[in-house]
């Protein structure tokens, strides 16, 4: 990895572009630490240090700092991505936008932009609703100042993140979520620590029992992130240009979805919250108890979605008939079965086993703090979802490093 590092910043290209990252992730960390304007910081300090303060998982993974400019994060964006590629589906005419190449994409990706300016203004409205009681002066023209910070907060960081990948590596919304989860590590390391100081060396022993089940499973998902299912293809001698045939494959990768499912499922598991903080109700404090991962109504309602999601973002990113297709018109053929729908619904086959697959892996790996917690006692800082985040971002940023690399000195790698 760090050979591949000091390769990339040989290249004057690849320097620029991780450059631009340094700096984008610099003045995002900076601006999660500039707290909303009018702000108790007294108080904010004392809410933050409290026994009882602790954010959801989806504020850990698309927030930015608690009470700052920036604590909407990437979370409106990411949640209008869902609700346009879930109405792709349900409106013909959004289908039809997003057939038609560059043009439609475009067009999804602005209708995505101003849903998430309406979803970040309804989800800063309940944010400070929550603080209200933090600000040195409580009326509504303090209250609209914060509000209109956090909006433009969190369509600086979408933009942010449109910037980062156009100008950086990889995805620019991985880049911002990979740099909330480590931010946390810090206090996820002292919290063990801490609970390690004590007289018992029996904390100590448990501690060493978690960092060793971390280690294996980082290394169960890198080994599932690189597993892909190849199916073989065949092309006839007239494209091959010589006498015989051409043999390819096609790779199709066990997680598909990646790690989108599983934010997904929380996204929809924590609207009720970003209601609640509207509307104070006893029921929706019910609901929410009642989808709290921590109950085991929760975590099942959890796992359900998360196959769900799986199965739904993989319909968007692989389409089998078009595989099929595209086949047939270059001449390939998958060995021993006809070409057309026989060789898409052997795909699609494929797809959904390999879908089954990786459901089960993400599953595991989503309710990993909580079996930690039933099995040591204590609150884990950090998870499997973190973890899966985390190693799926950084293996992007080496697979797109190495990718660059192989293009600018592909000769020097033949040698």
């Amino acid at each position: 990895m760090f050979k591949t590092f000091a390769k990339a910043w040989k290249v004057k290209d690849l320097r620029k572009r991780l450059i631009c990252v340094f700096i984008a992730l610099f003045i995002y960390r900076l601006g999660a630490h500039i707290y909303l304007p009018a702000l108790n910081l007294n108080l904010l300090l004392a809410a933050k240090n409290s026994s009882g303060f602790q954010q959801s998982l989806f504020s850990i993974i698309a927030g930015g700092g608690y009470a700052s400019i920036f604590a909407l994060g990437i979370g409106p964006y990411i949640t209008a991505s869902i609700i346009l590629q879930l109405l792709t589906v349900a409106i013909p005419k959004l289908e039809q936008i997003k057939k038609e190449g560059e043009e439609g994409r475009k067009k999804i990706d602005q209708y995505t932009r101003i849903t998430a300016i309406f979803l970040s203004i309804m989800q800063g409205a309940g944010y400070i609703y929550t603080l209200k009681n933090m600000f040195v002066y409580s009326n509504y023209f303090v209250y609209a100042i914060a509000l209109i910070a956090l909006v433009t907060g969190s369509m600086f960081v979408m933009w942010l993140g449109e910037f980062l990948t156009e100008f950086g590596i990889g995805n620019g919304s991985s880049f911002i979520i990979f740099a909330n989860i480590l931010s946390g590590l810090p206090s996820g390391v002292m919290s063990l620590y801490l609970y390690g100081s004590g007289s018992d060396i029996y904390n100590w022993i448990k501690i060493c029992v978690l960092v060793l089940l971390f280690v294996i499973l980082i290394g169960f998902v890198i080994w599932v992130q690189d597993g892909e299912r190849r199916i073989p293809v065949q092309y006839s001698s007239k494209m091959a240009g010589h006498a015989g045939s051409q043999n390819s494959y096609i790779p199709i990768k066990v997680n598909i979805a990646g790690v989108m499912s599983i934010i997904f499922a929380i996204s929809l598991l924590q609207f009720p919250t970003t209601i609640y903080q509207l509307v104070k109700s006893a029921k929706l404090e019910k609901l929410i108890n009642f989808l709290s991962i921590t109950n085991p109504w929760g975590t099942f309602i959890y796992v359900v979605l998360i196959f769900c999601f799986t199965f739904f973002y993989t319909s968007f990113a692989i389409n089998p008939i078009e595989m099929a297709e595209n086949m047939k018109k270059n001449g390939g053929f998958i060995p021993g079965i006809r070409p057309g729908k026989p060789t898409s619904d052997y795909i699609q086959v494929t797809v959904d086993r390999l879908s089954w697959i990786g459901a089960v892996f993400y599953s595991v790996i989503a309710i990993m703090p909580v079996i930690f917690q039933w099995i040591f006692g204590f609150k884990v800082g950090f998870g499997g979802t973190t973890l899966l985040i985390v190693t799926g971002v950084a293996l992007e940023i080496i697979n797109q490093l190495e990718s660059q690399l192989l293009m600018r000195h592909y000769k020097g790698f033949l040698s």
